[in-house]
């Protein structure tokens, strides 16, 4: 059980890695306050109904948002 929980934080630490070198941070800076806000939790997270939530948007809507900034994870 603890090898799985190790193997799942250094996945989801890798993709959190991919997420902020791949994202146009030009982009994320040029969005209302709110919705970078949004970005930026998903970016650390992945957590897309939570980041959509915070931006007051549907996941449909900052599933958009996403892939404008260029996170594709």
């Amino acid at each position: 059980m603890y090898d799985l929980l190790k193997e799942w934080e250094s996945i989801d630490s890798e993709l959190r890695e991919l997420r902020r070198s791949r994202a146009d941070w030009n982009y994320i800076r040029s969005l209302p306050q709110k919705i970078r806000e949004a970005v930026e939790v998903y970016i650390e997270t992945g957590d897309l109904w939570i980041s959509a939530k915070i931006a007051g948007m549907t996941e449909d809507e900052f599933n958009e948002i996403r892939i404008r900034a260029g996170i594709l994870w």
